[in-house]
C-alpha cells in the first residue's frame, strides 16, 4: 500500500460570503472531480464574515470530511483578504482558487491542471463566452482587461476571474491588498513566471445574491494604477517620481532661463513677466518635491521588502487536521 504523503498534492482555496444556498452543491461537485483526479487534496474553505449559515454548513462538512479545512475570519474583509488567508495556509504543490457561488464549474479543474503540467507556473481561466450583464459587468471587464494587458504586458484575456491554478512556488509569499487578487498574474509576472490561460465555463448565478456592485469599478481602476506601479517601479520608485520631477523642474528652469536672458539682454520687464516668473518658480519647486518624494519612496520600498509581514485579515477560528506550515523566521 502506498504511503500517504504528508502534504496534499492539490490545495483548493475557496472564499465564501453569505453562500449558504450554494455550498452543498459546490462541495459535491468538487468531491466528484477531485476523486476522479486520483490525487491527494485539501479543500480550504474561508468564511469571510458571513451573516447567514455559511459557517455552520462549512463546519458540518468539516466534521464529515477529513480533507476540509475551514477558516473563519472575524469580519467581512473582502475577497482579496479571504484568498490571502487561504494561500497562507495552503500546503499543496498546486494551489487552485475559485469562487463559492457556483459560477465556476469544478469540471474545469482538470483543464487547468492539464495546462499546468505543460510547464506553466500559472494557468488562468478565461470566461470566453461571458453570460453577465453587458453594461454593468462585461463592458467594464473588457475595458479593465485591455488596460491591464497594456500596462502589464501579460497576454491573457481575463484578469478578473478568481478561477486560477498556481504552482506553489509561484504564489507562496505574495502579499495582496485592495482588489489585487484580480491581478495576481500581472503582479507575479515581474518574477519571470510562465503564464497561460484556458477557456472555462461562465455560469449564471442561480442561487444567492451577487456581491458585485458598480462601486467595485472605481476600486479596480485605482488598483490598475497600483499594479502598474508595483510591476514597473516598486523596487525603483525614484525612476518614476524622479522622471516626473525632472520634467516639471526642467520646464520651470527653462522658463526662468528665458526670463533671465530677456531681462539682461533684451530689457524685459520683470513686472510685465511676473506671472511667468511665478510659474517657473512653482514648476521648479514641484519638480524638487517629486524628486524628494521619489527618494522617500526608495527608502520605504527598501523597508517594505525587508519587513513586510503585515496580514490584511484576522482569523477568528480555524478548523484543520493538518499542522499549519509556519514561515521560517530568521
Amino acid at each position: 500500500m502506498e504511503e500517504k504523503k504528508e502534504y496534499p498534492q492539490i490545495s483548493l482555496v475557496i472564499p465564501f460570503f453569505n453562500e449558504e444556498e450554494n455550498i452543498e452543491e459546490l462541495y459535491q461537485g468538487l468531491v466528484k472531480v477531485l476523486t476522479e483526479l486520483n490525487k491527494t487534496y485539501e479543500m480550504i474553505f474561508i468564511d469571510d464574515g458571513s451573516l447567514d449559515n455559511t459557517y455552520q454548513i462549512l463546519t458540518r462538512l468539516y466534521q464529515k470530511d477529513e480533507n476540509i479545512r475551514v477558516i473563519k475570519l472575524k469580519k467581512n474583509f473582502g475577497q482579496t483578504a479571504a484568498l490571502q488567508a487561504g494561500f497562507d495556509v495552503a500546503q499543496g504543490e498546486i494551489i487552485i482558487s475559485m469562487d463559492g457561488d457556483l459560477q465556476h464549474d469544478p469540471q474545469d479543474i482538470p483543464r487547468l491542471l492539464s495546462k499546468l503540467e505543460e510547464g506553466y507556473d500559472i494557468v488562468s481561466g478565461w470566461r470566453k463566452e461571458r453570460k453577465d450583464h453587458l453594461l454593468f459587468r462585461r463592458l467594464p471587464s473588457m475595458v479593465a482587461n485591455r488596460i491591464m494587458r497594456f500596462l502589464s504586458g501579460v497576454k491573457i484575456h481575463d484578469f478578473g476571474t478568481t478561477f486560477k491554478a498556481y504552482q506553489k512556488k509561484a504564489i507562496k509569499g505574495i502579499q495582496l491588498y485592495g482588489e489585487l487578487h484580480r491581478f495576481i498574474p500581472a503582479l507575479i509576472s515581474r518574477t519571470g513566471v510562465r503564464i497561460a490561460e484556458v477557456p472555462i465555463k461562465n455560469i449564471v448565478r442561480k442561487k444567492g445574491k451577487s456581491k458585485y456592485s458598480l462601486s467595485r469599478i472605481r476600486r479596480v481602476l485605482f488598483d490598475l494604477l497600483t499594479v502598474k506601479f508595483i510591476i514597473s517601479f516598486i523596487d525603483r520608485p525614484l525612476q518614476l517620481f524622479g522622471l516626473v520631477g525632472l520634467g516639471f523642474g526642467g520646464i520651470g528652469f527653462t522658463i526662468a532661463l528665458i526670463l533671465t536672458i530677456g531681462f539682461y539682454f533684451f530689457s524685459w520687464s520683470i513686472r510685465d513677466n511676473i506671472g511667468n516668473l511665478v510659474l517657473a518658480v512653482f514648476l521648479m519647486i514641484l519638480g524638487f518635491q517629486f524628486i524628494m518624494t521619489g527618494l522617500l519612496a526608495e527608502i520605504i520600498s527598501r523597508i517594505y521588502f525587508v519587513t513586510h509581514r503585515t496580514k490584511i485579515y484576522t482569523i477568528e477560528e480555524m478548523k484543520s487536521r493538518r499542522q499549519v506550515e509556519e514561515e521560517k523566521k530568521e
